[in-house]
């Protein structure tokens, strides 16, 4: 028997560079899966396509999953900001911040008395290492996907006891379309790294299986992540060649 025959899973960016490889292991270990995104999800078993930026869509697709709630709802729908904050316009920060954090918020909220109600569910939210050490010319981005790990810790704190799972994922950059040009230069001169979509997907349904709270992807990251928490003076000074040669590149 497959580990999650019988279930049904919802995906927000389904269709997208990590969404769809997540949304086939998904089907591949048994789901159900529901893939919601702009467009048509090909590895689905069914796609809703709706726009997560239009609030009438969203309090529609709130409202369907508080009546069809999923076993698993994963929240992968993102928008990437890049650049110098003081450049960026109010929409495109509000963009941001509403489907990195807003979204992931009002879909948990839609499912989370349901799931308590009848003792099982899971949510799972895709955050970012970056929410975790937040960098330069990523400030939105970063500051959106942190509100997503309190977001999560929050929940789960709150779910506790009720047979509902929080599962809380910061994977690297993955060599998606997700990251434009700009971001993969970026990537380039400061040496950050990134992964194949394939792999962070099999890591991300992996630990959906195993019904795990939290996974941070790559040890660096977790070893900076938990020196940033407590001494951010430390990664400031790490970072800061970093810095100086995105600054040449990008000011």
């Amino acid at each position: 028997m497959l580990p999650l025959e019988g279930k049904t899973a919802a995906v927000t960016g389904a269709a997208g560079g990590l969404g769809a490889p997540v949304a086939r292991l998904l089907r591949e270990a048994g789901a159900h899966v529901i893939g919601i995104d702009r467009m048509q999800c090909p590895a689905c078993d069914q796609s809703l396509v709706t726009d997560l930026s239009d609030d009438t869509a969203l309090e529609a697709l709130s409202v369907r999953l508080a009546e069809h709630t999923p076993d698993i709802l994963v929240n992968i729908a993102g928008v990437m900001r890049f650049g110098l904050h003081e450049a960026q316009p109010t929409e495109a920060l509000a963009l941001c911040y509403r489907v990195n954090l807003l979204v992931p918020a009002v879909l948990a909220r839609a499912v989370a008395a349901p799931m308590r109600a009848r003792g099982s569910g899971q949510i799972v939210n895709i955050g970012s290492v970056l929410g975790a050490i937040p960098y330069p010319w990523f400030a939105a981005y970063s500051s959106s996907k942190a509100g997503l790990g309190a977001l999560s810790q929050g929940l789960r704190r709150e779910l506790l006891g009720s047979g509902v799972t929080v599962t809380h994922i910061n994977p690297r950059a993955a060599r998606t379309p997700f990251n434009n040009g700009e971001v993969n230069r970026f990537l380039a001169v400061t040496g950050m790294q990134s992964d194949e979509p394939e792999w962070v997907a099999r890591r991300i349904v992996s630990a959906i299986l195993a019904r795990r709270e939290t996974l941070s992807i790559g040890l660096m990251e977790r070893i900076y992540a938990v020196l940033n928490a407590i001494a951010p003076s430390l990664i400031d000074n790490g970072l800061a060649p970093q810095i100086r040669r995105a600054h040449a590149e990008f000011s």
